[in-house]
């Protein structure tokens, strides 16, 4: 599920997954945003679609054919993410 917006109203019932966004609204209105991101592992899930994004940048596609390679120019791509994680992760902060 998406975080709705800060500013978002309630759905009408009726409309096609109105029910989850719903119950994610109140949750999120309830115990705050960042409570909820826990609470629903959002924050899991943000973190491996920025992962998979970083993947991406470095080729759409394996270009090996035989699956073994693949493996290996899989395994490759991952060490290259490794190493720059290892040269600097930002540290964040809450604001506000």
């Amino acid at each position: 599920i998406i975080p709705p917006r800060k500013n978002a109203k309630p759905w009408k019932p009726d409309t096609p997954g109105a029910i989850a966004r719903n119950e994610a609204l109140r949750a999120s209105k309830r115990f705050g945003r960042t409570i909820w991101r826990r609470w629903s592992g959002y924050h899991r899930r943000s973190r491996v679609e920025t992962k998979m994004h970083c993947v991406k940048l470095l080729g759409q596609r394996l270009m090996a054919r035989d699956f073994d390679r693949q493996v290996a120019e899989f395994q490759v791509r991952v060490a290259v993410l490794n190493g720059f994680t290892t040269l600097g992760t930002p540290i964040t902060e809450v604001v506000g």
